[in-house]
């Protein structure tokens, strides 16, 4: 990838997309209109969802609201940390969303902070902190290493700074660890996967003058790295007190903190995309 223009609007990224990539979009989402008729977001049960976006864009910014706004006649917003303690009690009582983001870009502060705050919404955010502070004209490899591999960003996005992470921090949001180098784990032995987790944990605490206490691996599907019990005993021994993953569904008493589901979704959706997905237990 060549460094040059920094997104600004998802159709910045859209158009950059592959003709077939598109097409399959289109019929993707013609096909979950159809499905989204016949689905209802469940509220007679107790659950816990965590959506996870990574960016709200200058041109996604009335649907992220709409989207916060859509899912409060479904559930509560709470927070990870209250999340967490509610699966230590093992006992939910009522329907809730916690909100997330990956990979720290800055429209995370710029465009959606603002909104959460107006709709008294905590979320949390998961930061690669190689990448935070990172200037596109003098760390153009760090920059170049994160979106070479990302099918979804054809085009580089500009990182949070730490100045950024403390506003988050002062609106009474959370940050958690996204690996120091966004890296897939499981292209690394223990060793390298230990300095990963403990290395972002020790960069964030001291920045920030925090705890950290949260960790979403980047890349990872249940089936890989994540679920195996010696990668769990590295994120426990490191001194996290949650791994979220990116397995869909809703989370039920006695789920694990350590085996979080989330669903991941985009700030441009139709209100009938979240209906859809949200009405899933995968």
């Amino acid at each position: 990838m060549a460094i040059g223009k920094i997104a600004k609007n998802y159709k910045d990224l859209e158009r950059l997309y592959p003709i077939k990539r598109r097409i399959r979009s289109i019929v993707r989402d013609t096909a979950i209109f159809v499905l989204s008729a016949r689905s209802n977001i469940d509220s007679s049960k107790e659950w816990i969802r965590i959506p996870y976006y990574h960016h709200v864009f200058d041109d996604e910014r009335s649907d992220f609201e709409r989207h916060l706004r859509y899912l409060k006649n479904y559930g509560d917003f709470i927070s990870l940390d209250t999340v967490v303690d509610i699966f230590k009690e093992k006992k939910i009582g009522g329907c809730y969303f916690c909100v997330t983001f990956d990979d720290g870009f800055k429209n995370c502060v710029s465009n959606a902070l603002p909104i959460l705050v107006e709709n008294e919404c905590p979320a949390a955010f998961f930061i690669p902190t190689d990448c935070i502070g990172s200037d596109i004209g003098k760390d153009s490899e760090t920059i170049r290493s994160f979106f070479s591999t990302a099918t979804d960003y054809p085009m580089p996005i500009d990182f949070l700074d730490w100045d950024d992470c403390r506003k988050l921090l002062e609106a009474g949001m959370t940050i958690g660890s996204h690996t120091c180098s966004h890296v897939p784990l499981s292209r690394l032995n223990n060793d390298q996967l230990r300095s990963e987790l403990l290395r972002s944990k020790q960069k964030i605490e001291k920045e920030l003058a925090i705890d950290c206490l949260h960790f979403a691996p980047p890349w990872e599907t249940s089936g890989n790295t994540f679920g195996t019990a010696a990668y769990l005993i590295v994120v426990k021994e490191t001194g996290y007190r949650s791994l979220l993953t990116t397995e869909r569904g809703p989370n039920y008493n006695g789920t694990s903190p350590f085996k979080i589901r989330r669903d991941n979704v985009t700030a441009k959706w139709g209100n009938y995309q979240l209906r859809y997905f949200f009405s899933k237990r995968f």
